[in-house]
């Protein structure tokens, strides 16, 4: 049931128009790789549950924060009017970016480790699910490259030429999120050890 709710909750994500909906579906997709892991009660399935719940938690609070910098600016969360804004933004792109990178759980991310630990402990429980695990990743993958391109690429709005420039504070709390998902890689052990 877990897996088939990751299938369910990253396609809703393919339909989304609104960006904060979209992002809270894709929490609760990856939260469906924790929950399988944690059902599965092995060593390796609740070290990558507590892996991915951290990592994830720092993820989507950033995609959370680069929706609201985007909302301050434009007032919607429609992703079909705020296209483009890599041309108003270049730096707050390069944070969509790697934010977005991060939720498909690239490499060398702190995700990526924890969705091996999961995908590893489901495939030595049922080696079918990894048709299933499989297809989520892509679809995560999916929805991420389509988040980030409807945001940023395209032609900015005529009515969003005059956009306020964005502040310290913002990519302070984005540095913020970033900077431990980028640390953890280098000693995860902080994290994912406890069930080891």
């Amino acid at each position: 049931l877990a897996l088939w709710g990751i299938l369910m909750t990253s396609s809703i994500c393919l339909r989304q128009t609104d960006l904060k909906a979209l992002i809270a579906y894709s929490s609760v997709s990856h939260m469906g790789l924790v929950t399988a892991a944690i059902i599965v009660q092995t060593p390796w399935g609740l070290t990558g549950a507590m892996t991915l719940m951290i990592a994830h938690g720092l993820t989507s609070s950033a995609l959370f924060t680069l929706a609201n910098t985007n909302y301050e600016r434009t007032h919607t969360r429609t992703l079909l009017l705020v296209r483009g804004l890599q041309l108003a933004f270049p730096l707050m792109s390069t944070w969509w970016l790697l934010t977005n990178l991060t939720n498909m759980a690239m490499p060398p991310t702190i995700n990526l480790l924890g969705e091996l630990f999961i995908i590893s402990t489901l495939f030595n429980w049922s080696s079918p699910t990894i048709v299933i695990t499989g297809i989520g990743t892509l679809i995560t993958a999916t929805y991420s490259l389509y988040m980030f391109l409807m945001t940023q690429r395209g032609s900015i709005s005529t009515q969003f030429r005059l956009l306020p420039p964005t502040h310290t504070r913002e990519h302070l709390a984005l540095i913020l999120h970033l900077l431990p998902l980028g640390l953890l890689i280098m000693k995860p052990a902080l994290i994912s050890g406890l069930f080891t």
